[in-house]
């Protein structure tokens, strides 16, 4: 079974709230016939699109090849969420790669942040400073203050507030935690409003975008130097590189990727407006993640609805009731919203990995992929895109550094990494509910 077509129709926008906001751009034609081109990128979400605005800025002849629309994957689906660091906290890092390399993704890190708030005001999209960190226990409150202190002291990002009690709650109107921080360095965006603005602004610089041309075959070339030809059912581009883009999207164009890359459903539904009411969920236009190993995350949209984020799944398919499964952590986070009428409900793919650190890889002569930023991949994917862009002119360090935390595969490779990935959610589900 292919997750391009599980759960959603060919080439049309899940019904999101997104979708319902932002007018689609006029269709790009699929790829009809031979093409030739200096890179080949599949798939149109922030990696691709940013990958193919960047090499045809530099003069590049650029193919894209989306399956469905542009931004149709997780980056027109996901909560807007644009956060500071890496996946992993700088202490990790720290102890993975040691303090030199940490500093050094840190930087890239605040690089992609301000990379994606440039193309969000070339593309029109307003981008709110806030996200605030909720935590659970006295335990996590002590950690994000340390953490918080950890960055002023040694990276010199002075952004983040701890808060106690009084202070999440003064703004995060939830009786469910006990303290946290906020980050005025990060911020929320309207994710599909991006992903259409980072389209235009590439077919603007050049890049020949085609929509609804799913990649079923890539023969890579067998040295470097060689031609690739990537085949759709209706064509193929004979190219110099090609970069891999589609996250969780990628099946089984790789299996190297696939062994390392775990694509999971993650599901988000909007309320309809809430009014002066929405002054009781959140007290400031930030956006918010909270400690559960299965995040809840939200923010209020223009128009003054919860946007909320929460529940996962490892199948194929989405649930038959996604309102209902997001509905119980909104409601509990939000006892005051208990039976608040829901408009819109999606799921998403994305994709992780075992360490949750992004996969940059060479996995074949003149082949990039970046893909699995495990939830943190607004701004990180738009940076990979641009990184990728740079590798294939010859300038390779920032792809190199992340390349150089390459994660482990799955136990199992491809092949078991589902049952085994059920299992150990089902484990972290089950101390999200008792609290652990």
């Amino acid at each position: 079974m292919n997750l391009l077509f599980s759960n959603d129709r060919r080439a049309t926008y899940p019904p999101s709230l997104y979708a319902a906001q932002n007018p689609a751009l006029p269709p790009f034609a699929p790829l009809r016939g031979e093409t030739r081109a200096d890179v080949a990128v599949v798939g149109g979400g922030y990696t691709g699109l940013s990958a193919a605005l960047h090499l045809a800025r530099a003069g590049r002849r650029v193919v894209l090849l989306e399956a469905h629309r542009a931004g149709f994957g997780a980056s027109g689906r996901n909560g807007g969420q644009v956060g500071s660091g890496q996946r992993l906290e700088v202490e990790e890092l720290e102890r993975m790669a040691g303090r030199e390399a940490a500093r050094r993704l840190w930087d890239m890190a605040e690089e992609a942040k301000a990379l994606t708030r440039a193309l969000a005001d070339a593309s029109g999209v307003a981008f709110h400073p806030g996200i605030a960190h909720a935590a659970r226990s006295a335990s996590e409150v002590a950690h994000a203050r340390a953490n918080a202190e950890r960055l002023a002291r040694d990276y010199g990002y002075h952004q983040i507030t701890p808060l106690d009690r009084d202070g999440l709650r003064a703004l995060v109107r939830s009786p469910l935690y006990r303290g946290g921080d906020i980050d005025r360095g990060a911020g929320h965006l309207d994710p599909l409003g991006l992903a259409l603005g980072m389209a235009r602004l590439a077919a603007q610089a050049g890049a020949v975008i085609h929509e609804d041309s799913p990649v079923h075959h890539i023969a890579h070339a067998t040295r470097a130097g060689g031609k690739t030809i990537v085949q759709t059912g209706t064509g193929r581009v004979i190219c110099d590189h090609v970069i891999l883009a589609a996250n969780g999207y990628l099946g089984g164009l790789d299996t190297h990727v696939a062994a390392r890359v775990m694509p999971i459903n993650n599901f988000v539904v909007a309320t309809g407006p809430l009014g002066a009411r929405a002054d009781d969920i959140l007290t400031q236009n930030i956006a918010v993640h909270d400690t559960r190993f299965v995040v809840n995350y939200w923010r209020l949209s223009d128009d003054r609805r919860l946007i909320f984020g929460g529940g996962e799944n490892v199948s194929y398919r989405f649930p038959r009731d996604i309102a209902a499964k997001v509905r119980r952590p909104l409601e509990q986070v939000y006892p005051q919203l208990k039976g608040v009428a829901i408009t819109h409900a999606w799921g998403g793919t994305l994709a992780i990995t075992m360490n949750r650190m992004p996969l940059f890889a060479r996995p074949a002569p003149n082949c990039l992929s970046a893909s699995g930023y495990s939830g943190h991949g607004v701004a990180l994917a738009t940076l990979a895109g641009k990184l990728m862009a740079r590798a294939v002119q010859g300038q390779s360090e920032g792809f190199d550094a992340m390349a150089a935390l390459a994660p482990a595969p799955f136990p199992g490779g491809a092949a078991l990494r589902w049952p085994l990935l059920v299992a150990g959610m089902s484990w972290y589900g089950l101390r999200d509910r008792l609290g652990i």
